[in-house]
C-alpha cells in the first residue's frame, strides 16, 4: 500500500490543532493554544490568517516534519454555504466566502484558508476541507421559526458529531445509517443533534442562534429583552454580536470561558460558579430531550463528546436527567483530527472523489 503523508488543520476560538498524519497512524499532533490576548489583537477572525499560518509553520519546523512529503492538507471548514456531508476541494469561490462569511465569523472560516496556502507552497499537496460546520440534512419542517422573516439554519460541530457517531457505530458492529442517534458536542459552543438514519435532520444552531448556552455563547435568550437590548443605544451592533457569541454563556457570568478552571472553582466552594456549571448542564440536558421528540422517542444512543466531555462531573450531570432516554456512550475529547485525516486519505487513495464547491 502506497504511503501518503497528510496535514490536517482544525483551528478553533482559542486554539489551532494541527496533525501528520502517515496514512491512518498518527506521527505528530500539537494543540497551539492562543491567548486571549493575542486573538483581540484582531477585529476579524479571518484577519488571524497569517498568525495562525505562521505558528502553524514553525511547530512543523520545529518537530521536524518533511513538509515536501505531504500530499493532502485538510482544512476544518467553515461558514461557507449549506452544503452536503463530503470532502471538498479548496477553491476561489470557497476563499471567498470564508473571508466574506455568509453566515457570521468562525476560527473555522481560517482552515480552507491556511490550508490552500500551505498546499500552494509544497510540490505534491491539495486542499481540502471536510464535513463543515454549515453540513445541512434538515428536512423542511426543522426549517419552520415561528417567522417567516427567520429561518432556523443548520450550523454546528458536524465534523466531530459525524465522525464519533460513525465511530460509535462500528464499535458495536452497526451501520450509522441504520441508528438514531442524539450526539452531544460539548465545547466552545455546544450542539446538540438528532442523527437519523445518518442523517441529522435536526440541531441547535450553535453559533450564533439557540440551544444551551455554552463557554462563551449565550445560545437561547428571551427574545422580547434581546430586542430591548437591541434598541437601547446602550450597544453597537458589534457589541451585541460580541454578547452572543464571544462573551457570552459561561464567560459573561463569570469571566472565563475555562470550563475546568470553573469547575475547580465550584468544587471549592464558589457557589456562583456551581450555579452556572450546572445550569450549563441542565440546559444541555433539555436539548437533547427535545432531540428525543424529533426522533419520536426511537434513541438507539446518546453520544456525549468534545472538551468539556472530560470534565466527569458535568457529564454525569446530564446524564442523570437523560439515561432514561437511551444509553449513553461518553468519548471525551474529540476526534475532528483524524476524521479530518482520514477524509483526505480516502481521496489520495481513491476511494471516494472530492467535491467541487459551487
Amino acid at each position: 500500500m502506497e504511503e501518503y503523508q497528510i496535514l490536517a488543520i482544525n483551528p478553533g476560538s482559542t486554539s489551532t490543532k494541527i496533525a501528520v498524519f502517515q496514512n491512518a497512524k498518527p506521527v505528530f499532533m500539537k494543540t497551539i493554544r492562543h491567548s486571549c490576548e493575542e486573538i483581540e489583537k484582531y477585529d476579524k477572525i479571518t484577519d488571524q490568517y497569517e498568525f495562525r499560518k505562521d505558528v502553524i509553520y514553525d511547530q512543523l519546523q520545529e518537530a521536524g516534519v518533511e513538509l515536501s512529503k505531504i500530499r493532502a492538507v485538510v482544512g476544518r471548514g467553515g461558514l461557507v454555504k449549506p452544503i452536503p456531508s463530503g470532502v471538498y476541494t479548496v477553491n476561489e469561490r470557497m476563499k471567498a466566502d470564508v473571508r466574506n462569511s455568509p453566515l457570521g465569523e468562525h476560527a473555522s472560516n481560517l482552515g480552507a484558508l491556511i490550508a490552500d496556502d500551505i498546499a500552494k507552497s509544497l510540490p505534491d499537496a491539495r486542499a481540502f476541507i471536510a464535513d463543515p460546520v454549515v453540513v445541512d440534512e434538515f428536512e423542511e419542517i426543522a426549517r419552520v421559526s415561528g417567522h417567516p422573516d427567520f429561518e432556523r439554519r443548520s450550523i454546528f460541530h458536524a465534523l466531530n458529531q459525524k465522525a464519533t457517531a460513525r465511530s460509535h457505530a462500528k464499535s458495536i458492529m452497526r451501520q450509522y445509517e441504520e441508528m438514531n442517534l442524539i450526539v452531544v458536542h460539548l465545547g466552545g459552543g455546544i450542539s446538540v443533534g438528532a442523527h437519523r438514519k445518518g442523517k441529522v435532520i435536526d440541531v441547535n444552531q450553535a453559533l450564533d442562534g439557540e440551544g444551551p448556552f455554552s463557554p462563551e455563547r449565550s445560545g437561547t435568550l428571551p427574545v422580547g429583552d434581546l430586542a430591548k437590548a437591541c434598541f437601547s443605544g446602550k450597544y453597537t451592533l458589534a457589541q451585541m454580536k460580541k454578547m452572543i457569541k464571544g462573551n457570552g454563556g459561561m464567560t459573561a457570568y463569570l469571566g472565563t470561558n475555562n470550563a475546568y478552571d470553573v469547575e475547580l472553582k465550584a468544587a471549592d466552594g464558589d457557589e456562583k460558579s456551581r450555579l452556572i456549571f450546572e445550569a450549563m448542564a441542565y440546559q444541555t440536558a433539555k436539548e437533547i430531550g427535545a432531540m428525543a421528540t424529533v426522533l419520536k422517542g426511537e434513541v438507539d444512543g446518546i453520544l456525549i463528546t468534545g472538551g468539556v466531555a472530560n470534565s466527569k462531573w458535568f457529564v454525569n450531570m446530564i446524564i442523570e436527567r437523560v439515561y432514561k432516554i437511551g444509553p449513553v456512550h461518553v468519548y471525551p475529547g474529540e476526534d475532528e483530527m483524524r476524521a479530518l485525516a482520514m477524509n483526505g486519505l480516502r481521496i489520495l487513495q481513491g476511494e471516494a472523489e472530492p467535491q467541487e464547491y459551487l
